[in-house]
């Protein structure tokens, strides 16, 4: 591991167990995975399945967190296993290169690329995972000079940091005629969130830029996968940012749901994470869930992940879990039914007719006559 921090990992504190890598394709192995971010939670735990299962690992590390002792303390701990003399853990050492990169640095960027590339020479997957969350309303981020340089900071974060990876990496995949680049979102991608605004505008921004990408690309055998997990498994294993709060926004007078109120509650259960309602200040907290809490919340983000990566026909997207996809689904009917109920309004700026006008009329009436079916179908039901 030639991370230049390596050296300054402190004792192990825990002995962690590999969950079950059964997910795993069986084609296309070893893979050599590359990290725009590795100190999250998520990423230390998806780090631990890769490296058992053999594949090699690149892990960015973004300087003003591996500096951060509590942030970078899971992944030091990491590192003093792969250097262990324990016998699940050999070979390790040698399959993890940790790399110091700022992603909105673009020089860095093309650096970390080149790196990895000279040392196991390829990158099958490049999985864009940086992240963190700026809380707060519209009108909160505009206050001040302050709020409004959060907005700038979450699309350096979000945005243009994984562009530039994406960009650097390009070159390579192409050259190898083969690669797999994943997109770590949230089901944000879909569905906007009350006191989340920039956030969900710097998400729809990536997935929107790598849905124009993967037709780009997709001649030189680049596969672009989407994974959307809910909003909470990235809220509550990286930053979170807390803009300063107007009365007008207070859940007691506002009846909006109010993510504020709901990552607050996460981070006032410990002591050493709680925060007090400001009205003048930005607040920065890391949340710190029990190992077992996090185990849950993110594994099965992990498993979706291994099981996709480097797969022969990924998915253009892929939402993790039940909860999203319904929420997801919701959404998407509920965008059906108004592009249904106003297809008039749509067809009427058309000058010509055609065939699919035509059909866009009968689609509506086919669905009119399927709802007054089913509330005359329902109706006679109940006599």
């Amino acid at each position: 591991m030639a991370d230049r921090k390596g050296s300054e990992a402190g004792p192990a504190r825990n002995s962690h167990s590999v969950p079950a890598a059964a997910s795993f394709p069986t084609h296309n192995s070893p893979r050599t995975w590359f990290l725009t971010s590795a100190l999250s939670p998520l990423s230390i735990r998806l780090i631990r399945l890769l490296l058992a299962h053999g594949d090699y690992v690149v892990a960015c590390l973004p300087p003003h967190e591996i500096e951060h002792d509590d942030r970078s303390a899971e992944f030091r701990e990491l590192i003093n296993e792969c250097k262990s003399s324990r016998k699940d853990r050999e070979g390790w050492k040698d399959r993890i290169r940790g790399i110091r990169c700022d992603g909105r640095i673009m020089g860095q960027c093309g650096a970390a690329i080149a790196e990895a590339v000279q040392v196991f020479g390829r990158i099958d997957i490049l999985l864009c995972c940086k992240f963190e969350a700026v809380i707060g309303t519209v009108e909160e981020l505009g206050a001040t000079p302050a709020t409004r340089n959060l907005v700038r900071d979450q699309f350096e974060t979000i945005f243009f940091s994984q562009v530039n990876f994406i960009k650097a990496a390009l070159p390579q995949l192409r050259a190898q005629h083969t690669g797999h680049i994943i997109i770590l979102t949230s089901i944000g991608g879909h569905i906007g969130t009350p006191g989340m605004s920039i956030y969900t505008a710097a998400t729809w921004a990536l997935e929107g830029f790598c849905d124009s990408l993967a037709y780009e690309i997709a001649p030189f055998n680049i596969k672009v996968t989407i994974v959307q997990p809910n909003k909470e498994i990235q809220s509550l294993t990286n930053k979170i940012i807390f803009a300063p709060q107007m009365p007008f926004y207070d859940s007691e007078i506002n009846p909006a749901p109010s993510m504020r109120d709901i990552l607050a509650n996460v981070l006032n259960a410990n002591p050493e994470t709680a925060i007090e309602q400001s009205e003048d200040q930005i607040q920065y907290r890391y949340p710190r869930l029990p190992s077992a809490t996090l185990d849950k919340l993110v594994m099965e983000t992990v498993h979706a992940l291994t099981a996709i990566g480097g797969h022969e026909n990924p998915p253009a997207r892929h939402i993790v879990g039940f909860e999203g996809s319904i929420a997801v689904r919701e959404k998407l009917k509920t965008i059906t039914e108004e592009l249904e109920d106003f297809v008039e309004a749509s067809l009427a700026v058309d000058i010509f007719d055609s065939e699919l006008k035509t059909e866009a009329r009968d689609g509506r009436s086919m669905m009119e006559a399927a709802r007054s079916g089913s509330v005359s179908g329902g109706a006679g039901h109940s006599t």
